[in-house]
């Protein structure tokens, strides 16, 4: 649907929200399209977050950057109303392979919700709060900005996220799995491979016992576990014996309980690794945990209703199983959404170079529009159920009591 059939199918602040994102679409789609063009990773996303805070900044939003120390992370506030509504931005890239998680189309679909609100802040009685979260892809940034405060006023917290063509845009068949990353450190002592290899103690050893020992057990984990690694270093010559072997790891369940005892198995692998060759081993977190996202129910069927509306897929489906986002943590504190949005094209599955190429096409940018829209919308249906409303901020005066209690 064109936001002109969007603006006269619809009335009141929904009309006015479709009237003023068409307005705006051609600057969020160059805006996107410059994201996707110049990938920048976790942390470094400093021209992406430039380019966002000056476009929002130029609206009419109060722009702060950076926030919680973190030098590619902002907030853009308008509105004063009670219910504080929070819209997460992310904008980092994968190394080598740029935009192939879509990035850019969530940085403008959210970016696209913010300046449809923009106008009908004061209508709707709503705070706006538009969240730059930095290195969702490695580094958790949405953790930092956790721990920092920065989601200690919001109500409710939404974003969108692109997935292959077909996928359904309803959020309440989708799971994420909570995820932890670790490096494995195996110490042991160098020597001369040809004249004294018994002498030494190899470290390489450690980690390709280890390696087979995680492999051997894929085949006992539930069907819904994943874990991934690689060895970051091993070694640099053949005639030394290696003394320091680093595996980095990470391990992924669909609840935190599933999560900690497939951790303590991988651990045991390890374990048994340095144990057979007479290593030592230090395993230390790498990035803070990646907690399950649980999608709000009222958020998500408004959300469903509104994308149905613009001729998207809102159909039932148990959706992919798997992935997971810093988004995850925010939803265990805060009610959130964060539903897919399937791309026209986009057959290779996120983290290939062919869905980067996928996200930076015209049917992407009409989906992310389309997706921008939804979320405004979704929080225009949100304040006209007065109810709704009040069981939104008493959830949240639950939730501020209990952090005052805290400290």
């Amino acid at each position: 649907m064109d936001f002109m059939h969007a603006v006269s199918e619809t009335s009141g602040s929904k009309s006015r929200i479709a009237q003023e994102l068409s307005l705006r679409a051609e600057q969020v789609v160059e805006l996107s399209t410059a994201i996707a063009e110049d990938p920048e990773l976790s942390f470094e996303e400093h021209r992406a977050s430039a380019a966002i805070c000056t476009l929002l900044g130029n609206a009419g939003f109060i722009v702060e950057r950076p926030v919680a120390e973190l030098a590619t992370a902002f907030t853009a506030t308008a509105g004063t109303g009670e219910l504080t509504v929070g819209i997460c931005v992310e904008y980092d890239a994968l190394p080598g392979i740029g935009h192939a998680c879509g990035h850019n189309l969530i940085a403008g679909a959210s970016v696209a919700a913010a300046l449809g609100l923009l106008p009908v802040v004061d209508e709707l009685g709503i705070t706006l709060k538009v969240i730059g979260t930095p290195a969702e892809e490695h580094g958790a940034g949405k953790v930092v900005l956790l721990n920092a405060g920065v989601f200690d006023d919001v109500t409710v917290a939404m974003m969108v996220h692109p997935m292959q063509e077909g996928a359904s845009c309803n959020p309440a068949g989708t799971k994420n799995q909570a995820v932890g990353r670790y490096r494995a450190t195996f110490r042991g002592t160098p020597s001369h491979a040809a004249v004294a290899p018994h002498l030494g103690v190899n470290a390489a050893d450690a980690a390709v016992i280890s390696q087979v020992a995680v492999g051997l057990l894929r085949q006992q984990i539930p069907g819904d576990h994943r874990i991934a690694m690689f060895i970051a270093e091993a070694g640099h010559v053949t005639n030394i014996i290696p003394d320091l072997a680093v595996v980095e790891f990470e391990c992924r369940a669909l609840t935190l309980p599933e999560y900690e005892a497939l951790l303590t198995r991988v651990r045991n692998c390890f374990e048994a690794g340095a144990l057979a060759t007479g290593t030592t081993l230090e395993i230390e977190p790498t990035e803070p945990l990646y907690e399950p996202l649980i999608q709000d129910e009222v958020m998500g069927n408004y959300w469903s209703q509104n994308m149905s509306f613009l001729g998207h897929n809102a159909e039932y489906s148990p959706g992919p199983g798997g992935g997971s986002t810093d988004m995850g943590n925010v939803s265990q504190v805060v009610p959130s959404i964060q539903p897919w949005v399937s791309i026209p094209g986009a057959t290779a599955p996120p983290h290939s170079h062919g869905f980067a190429a996928a996200t930076n096409a015209p049917a992407a940018y009409r989906a992310m529009l389309d997706a921008g829209l939804a979320m405004a919308w979704t929080v225009s249906d949100i304040m006209a159920d007065p109810a709704q409303v009040q069981q939104y901020l008493k959830a949240f005066a639950v939730r501020r009591g209990a952090q005052t209690c805290r400290r």
